[in-house]
């Protein structure tokens, strides 16, 4: 019988979507609980560390962030290193992404416009291109993957969080321009399960291209 799970996560794909991405490519029923901001002022005192999306596996402690349960599940789904090298390099490759999205979030959600008028030049003149066209070549060099030359469950994270980076790149596409990486993404897409999910997701904010 297969586990109860439960993720709890705001009602878009953000953090988030690389769980359920790895939920469902393990083929593992799961509750999809999401939320909107009021709910989340009442529920954010009761979490562990503040902080979402937050698994519950068979009545077990609610686990916070992300990369730690993306982490987890990849590992449950056998994408992850077949040795400690091979994993040193599969996480070096996903903290990269990390601080990618986390450079682009410190503009997107900035509320001082004088601060994101400065931080926004540097942004994408400099460090969205260092970081997308090293993982770039990435791929080229790895077999079509991001880490020794298979998949893995950086191919997975970095897939799910490319809407969320489109979202914070003004709700245009960020892969232009970076073929392989292109190519990865719909390699993702196209897996079985992960595909039927993708056609039966919310469309959500982020999930909104412009022309």
């Amino acid at each position: 019988m297969a586990p109860k799970t439960k993720l709890t996560y705001f009602n878009g794909t953000g953090l988030a979507e690389s769980i359920r991405f790895l939920l469902v490519y393990l083929d593992r029923e799961y509750e999809d609980s999401r939320f909107g901001e009021e709910e989340w002022a009442k529920m954010k005192p009761t979490t562990p560390w503040g902080k979402v999306p937050l698994l519950e596996v068979e009545g077990e402690k609610s686990v916070a962030w992300s990369l730690a349960i993306t982490r987890y599940l990849g590992r449950e789904a056998g994408l992850a290193g077949a040795n400690t090298w091979e994993d040193l390099r599969i996480d070096e490759i996903v903290y990269v992404i990390s601080d990618l999205q986390s450079s682009m979030a410190s503009y997107f959600h900035e509320e001082n416009e004088a601060m994101k008028e400065y931080l926004k030049g540097p942004l994408f003149s400099t460090t969205i291109p260092f970081y997308l066209s090293r993982l770039e070549s990435q791929v080229k060099e790895n077999n079509g993957f991001l880490a020794n030359g298979k998949l893995s469950w950086a191919d997975v994270y970095f897939a799910a969080l490319s809407d969320y980076l489109n979202w914070m790149n003004g709700s245009k596409e960020i892969l232009v321009g970076y073929p392989n990486l292109q190519a990865l993404k719909a390699k993702i897409f196209a897996l079985p399960k992960i595909k039927e999910y993708v056609a039966k997701r919310p469309i959500t904010i982020e999930l909104q291209l412009k022309e």
